[in-house]
């Protein structure tokens, strides 16, 4: 697919005042067309886990977030009901014996294309997210085993970040079983998230190339192993069946040669992000030099410190090599971002408010404090709207 050259606001619907669809929803969908945005980006939309709340962790690769409803006992009428089940065949039934509910699930879905109506009456369009992998306990692994592998589970290896590799514990996919079956689990999938939203941003894209194994109950990742992925194919299988796929490849990270060939091979936009470019490296993808015009440039993801709290905790040295304006670093960064050759440009509603750390919205490795912040009622002003309208134009990006 070809991106168009627009910006929109990184913000997750628990991030509203009151964490749920609701008005205050709404009020977001109208100051984001005022302030010229044509994209609203969401993370992964399913329950989240519960110990964590994180949203990368779900019982469930399909269901809607109950805790999202902002009228959670409206009432399901039985005709309606049953037309979501036929909908939803592949996965609704699992998704019920493992403990959920139909009628949740029919009002997730009438909430939310009814809030995506008006964000598309309002010319913004939805980005998703989707977990490359599932939480052990969920849905999916109990409906379907015979897709999943066992005794290993996902992770990275050691880097110069964390010398014992990250241990994610997920369950890891059996290819040769999924192939066997047609992808018909990643096609189900991927049509029930275009079903949701109008893009969608595919989460360690590197994985379906390669990724690390390590022995479950390792209490690192150290000792795992690089595997094979599917490559392209399990893509040509989704696109065979469903069309031209509307992805962006979340490839950030520690990429290699064969990972940038497949993105391009497939015509994803992959990622790229404006805090990831400090550094004397000539070559780093995310120097705005660097860029590519199929691409999502961000001043920051929902995994880095908002950008505020990133400049605070430079020295005084990187702080001059940015070129960034010291008395409004913030919206410098969102300038640089704006003006970047990549055809899609996205800013987390914390860095257009220039919130420090207290605001950040997730930090990896840990637990405690995570996925927790939420805007002020009184946040989205008519002025802020203006100064980011202002830049879009500037920019040429605006609708």
């Amino acid at each position: 697919m070809n991106l168009q050259r627009a910006s929109g606001i990184l913000l997750h619907p628990t991030s509203f005042p009151n964490g749920v669809l609701d008005e205050h929803a709404y009020r977001f969908l109208d100051w984001l067309a005022s302030a010229g945005q044509r994209w609203w980006q969401v993370l992964p939309l399913g329950p989240p886990e519960g110990l964590t709340g994180s949203p990368y962790m779900s019982p469930s690769a399909f269901a809607g977030s109950p805790a999202l409803l902002a009228d959670p006992e409206a009432m399901v009428t039985g005709e309606e009901a049953a037309a979501f089940r036929e909908r939803n065949a592949y996965w609704i039934d699992d998704w019920i014996e493992h403990g959920g509910s139909l009628e949740d699930q029919v009002r997730f879905d009438r909430e939310w294309q009814a809030l995506r109506d008006y964000a598309h009456d309002r010319g913004v369009r939805v980005l998703g997210d989707m977990p490359i992998y599932v939480a052990a306990g969920s849905a999916d692994v109990h409906a379907h085993p015979e897709l999943f592998q066992d005794g290993l589970v996902a992770g990275v290896p050691p880097d110069l970040f964390a010398e014992t590799g990250q241990l994610w514990g997920n369950p890891l996919y059996d290819w040769t079983a999924m192939r066997a079956d047609g992808y018909r689990w990643w096609i189900e999938r991927f049509r029930r998230a275009f079903a949701l939203v109008d893009l969608t941003r595919v989460d360690h894209f590197r994985g379906f190339v390669s990724y690390w194994a390590v022995p479950a109950g390792n209490p690192t990742a150290v000792e795992g192993k690089w595997r094979r992925g599917p490559g392209a194919h399990v893509f040509h299988a989704v696109e065979h069946e469903l069309g031209p796929l509307p992805v962006v490849a979340e490839d950030l990270g520690m990429i290699t040669e064969p990972v940038v060939r497949l993105r391009r091979e497939l015509g994803f936009p992959g990622m790229v992000v404006l805090q990831f470019a400090l550094g004397g490296d000539p070559t780093n993808p995310h120097l705005p030099a660097n860029h590519e015009e199929q691409a999502v440039v961000y001043t920051g993801t929902h995994d880095n410190d908002t950008t505020r709290g990133w400049w605070e905790s430079l020295t005084d040295e990187d702080r001059a090599w940015t070129g960034l304006a010291s008395d409004d670093p913030t919206w410098s960064l969102i300038g640089a971002a704006w003006g970047s050759r990549a055809a899609l440009a996205i800013a987390p509603l914390q860095d257009v408010l220039d919130l420090g750390s207290e605001a950040r919205m997730n930090l990896p490795g840990t637990e405690d404090g995570n996925w927790q912040w939420r805007y002020a009622p009184d946040a989205l002003t008519d002025e802020r709207a203006r100064r980011l309208r202002e830049l879009t134009e500037q920019a040429g990006r605006a609708g």
